[in-house]
């Protein structure tokens, strides 16, 4: 009787092709896993994965009644497993920490709702259909284990491209195999062997200022020879060897290394290491201050458990958006509307067929996932990798592995689909636009407004008259003034010991570091002090002057997100990371950064100079700012657009505005596109108009969203914006929705940062929460001792309200 019910749903079963994303290691609407208390359900029919409390909902909806249950339960672990020296800074992979993961027996078995009547699997009394069913399911490589690698590494090396093809010039040369020098400096360490021609020359100069004199580099730009290997990491083991190509702009592996090496005369089994590779320089920055500071490694950090302290497994390199996801899941907005206000239920019935790909579907998961507690438990024992990488591991528990939310988040942005390291404030722009997007239908519901402001720029030329020009922002993007330091004396006499020590050979030791310290006052003042802009066309004078411009907001955000901008350029332009300290208060009061507006008395400027004169108002691109960033290699136009964009305020500002916008969809727009304010492409125009939209207001949404087809419909359909830009101002005015409130802020988050660049090192944030301070170290979840205030990249603080 049981095998009818099966056979009679024989239809509703189908077997797998090779296109088919299979999911079976995660249930799309919860976190629920094969290891899970019921199990996991794969949908013989769409071959999606619920677990026990939500595949009902997936019957209801669907009426697919059969299943693959797929239970996992935990094998004992030999206690005496040896636990190896990492060389790697990995997890999981050969040459990284440990996992010392425990292994799992799994069992099959065949389910029909909505009865959940069982049959075992294997089975040769099965109907061959589900046998061959069930076998392609089981074979084939999971949806979820295909989008994320779950290993904590670099990209592979992949072999060079010039190795197979290398010209090596007989010149005499012979390497000794010790007491090598730059041929050009003085240089002893960091030191390449240019595998055509056999020079010994200086690596880069870092961005602390340690390294070399970038001789190697160099001697590339003249010859363009292009293989150089480290010397220090030559050994028996030739896969260790640094291998540096030039023209590829990466580290790669060169097959026939031993020839090229022989070529000039060494014998690599003889040689003994002495330098460190790139991985284990990275590998030993978990060791040093700053490092284990923001990770508060070395204290006993008191683990956390319940609703709201769950942590985020590490899919590799993700810790990024695993900081930021727990700092924007602290504020009121985003909680309600994923969590408060909107069920699992109710967001799976609105999902598409495939749930895994809609966004609302995966927030509200990720919502109830970090805030339900059901998933905030400790990890399973054996944990070994967690006490190689700091002895903060007591806090480590399950916590939970996102990866639909980045496969779908990451969807329309090929860098968050990788595995690499990625800024944390690019990616939580992108994630604020995404939610933006997703409720343009319902604007009041969209939690990504609470971080939303108004910007004014006002302009004054010389002839007293002035333009005011108005944007919306997400984040206030903050200079350091290192000029404003409170302890310059002490910065001064740290400088004379580290000369001091260093023409003695000596190494400075962590506890003898200072930095400057700036308070974060004197940034925010920097952000409204007036500054000088040149090459500004004062339509009034008809000429090109120098204004001045100052910068204030119009709104305050429920949640202001400061972004301090750590990477400047030195003299020599340069980059470097800011090794600095900002003083912050935990209560902000920024009200006299309050915009105010046309003053009375006021002139503005006129939109176009008298007499016909059609020459636009932007300002130009300065030449000067233009060819140096050209000459570090940037694109010509961006770096045009990097200038006009900050008023030509100088080549730190360019820079920083050229980082933060790689990757935006007009960045290879001609120019001319956006300096006339009043042009209007005519075919858009035509293809908003064929959409039943009228002309004006077509015209009008493109003038506002900068020529973008998508962004003016939007434009047309929400309301706040349809009132808002008036002829006479050809820029995007403010929308007058945006919430508002008092200038006075308290301190609820922090993401800090690791690493000389924000593509590498680590991420980890720190919360206030029921008044205390939380660390979010990925899966670890703990009571943080001492909060690195002082450190953080990004500064979340929410509005006090009265």
């Amino acid at each position: 009787m049981e095998m009818e019910l099966l056979r009679s749903n024989l239809s509703r079963v189908r077997i797998p092709e090779p296109t088919n994303r299979i999911y079976k290691q995660e249930c799309c609407i919860s976190f629920d896993t094969p290891k899970s208390e019921g199990g996991l359900f794969v949908d013989m029919n769409t071959f999606l994965a619920f677990g026990k409390d939500y595949v009902g909902w997936n019957f209801e909806k669907t009426g697919n009644p059969v299943y693959l249950h797929i239970k996992q339960t935990k094998k004992p672990i030999p206690e005496d497993r040896p636990l190896k020296k990492p060389t790697l800074l990995a997890i999981g992979i050969d040459g990284g920490f440990d996992n010392q993961e425990p292994e799992y027996d799994e069992t099959y078995s065949i389910v029909i709702l909505p009865d959940y009547v069982t049959f075992p699997f294997p089975s040769v009394a099965l109907p061959e259909k589900v046998r061959l069913a069930v076998d392609a399911v089981l074979i084939a490589e999971g949806a979820e284990r295909k989008e994320q690698v779950a290993s904590w590494t670099a990209d592979k090396k992949q072999i060079s491209e010039h190795a197979l093809t290398l010209k090596q010039i007989d010149n005499g040369v012979i390497i000794p195999p010790s007491g090598w020098k730059c041929a050009k400096c003085d240089k002893t360490e960091n030191l390449w062997l240019n595998l055509t021609d056999g020079m010994i020359l200086c690596g880069r100069k870092l961005w602390d200022g340690s390294g070399g004199n970038n001789h190697a580099i160099e001697h590339y730009n003249e010859t363009h020879y292009p293989l150089a290997v480290k010397l220090g990491t030559i050994t028996s083991d030739l896969e260790g060897a640094d291998v540096f190509s030039y023209p590829e702009d990466d580290s790669v592996t060169d097959p026939l290394l031993a020839d090229h090496l022989a070529f000039f005369g060494i014998d690599f089994s003889s040689l003994q290491k002495t330098e460190m590779t790139t991985a284990e320089k990275e590998l030993d920055q978990n060791t040093n201050f700053d490092w284990n500071r923001i990770q508060e490694s070395g204290q006993e950090v008191e683990p956390l458990y319940g609703p709201g302290y769950t942590g985020l497994t590490n899919l590799g390199n993700s810790c990024y958006l695993a900081a930021t996801m727990q700092v924007i899941f602290l504020t009121r907005s985003f909680c309600s509307r994923y969590y408060k206000n909107q069920s699992l239920k109710m967001a799976f019935d609105i999902a598409p067929a495939d749930p895994t790909v809609d966004l609302n579907l995966q927030l509200t998961k990720l919502a109830y996932g970090l805030l339900s507690g059901k998933y905030s438990v400790p990890a399973v024992q054996n944990d070994d990798v967690a006490n190689a990488v700091d002895s903060s591991s007591s806090a480590k528990q399950e916590g939970i592995r996102p990866r639909m939310f980045k496969a779908v988040i990451a969807a329309s942005h090929p860098e968050f689909s990788t595995m690499r390291q990625q800024d944390a404030l690019e990616f939580f722009l992108h994630f604020i636009d995404q939610v933006e997007r997703i409720n343009a239908g319902c604007p009041e519901a969209d939690p990504a407004r609470s971080f939303k402001f108004g910007i004014e720029e006002r302009l004054q030329c010389p002839s007293g008259k002035v333009a005011y020009n108005k944007r919306n922002d997400y984040i206030l993007s903050l200079n350091i003034p290192l000029e404003k330091a409170t302890n310059k004396k002490e910065v001064e006499e740290f400088k004379k010991l580290k000369a001091q020590k260093e023409a003695e050979g000596k190494e400075i030791l962590s506890d003898e570091i200072v930095r400057p310290r700036v308070p974060l006052s004197a940034c925010l003042d920097s952000f409204s002090h007036p500054e000088e802009v040149q090459g500004f066309y004062s339509t009034a004078l008809k000429a090109r002057t120098t204004a001045i411009k100052s910068t204030g907001l119009t709104t305050f955000p429920d949640y202001l997100v400061l972004h301090m901008r750590k990477f400047v350029m030195e003299t020599g332009w340069v980059p470097k990371k800011l090794d600095v300290y900002i003083d912050v208060d935990d209560i902000i009061d920024i009200s006299p950064m309050r915009s105010k507006g046309l003053q009375p008395g006021e002139e503005l400027l006129p939109e176009k100079a008298s007499g016909g004169e059609e020459e636009s108002a932007k300002v130009l691109p300065n030449d000067d700012i233009v060819s140096q960033l050209a000459s570090m290699g940037f694109n010509q136009l961006h770096c045009q657009k990097a200038a006009i964009n900050t008023s030509n305020a100088g080549v730190e500002e360019a820079m920083n505005w050229l980082l933060s916008h790689m990757d935006d969809p007009d960045i290879n727009d001609p120019i001319h596109k956006e300096a006339k304010g009043d042009d209007v492409d005519p075919s858009k125009v035509a293809t908003l108009v064929s959409f039943g939209f009228d002309e004006d207001i077509a015209h009008k949404a493109l003038k506002a969203s900068g020529g973008d087809i998508e962004k003016a419909t939007d434009w047309i359909f929400n309301p706040s914006a349809a009132s808002g830009p008036s002829d006479m101002d050809a820029t995007p005015s403010v929308d007058a929705t945006l919430p508002d409130g008092d200038g006075k802020y308290r301190l609820i988050g922090l993401v800090s940062h690791m690493g000389t660049s924000t593509q590498c090192g680590h991420y980890v944030a720190h919360v206030y929460k029921e008044g205390r301070w939380v660390i979010f170290n990925d899966d670890k979840v703990g009571v943080s001792k001492d909060p690195p205030k002082d450190m953080a990249y990004l500064y979340f603080y929410e509005r006090i309200r009265s």
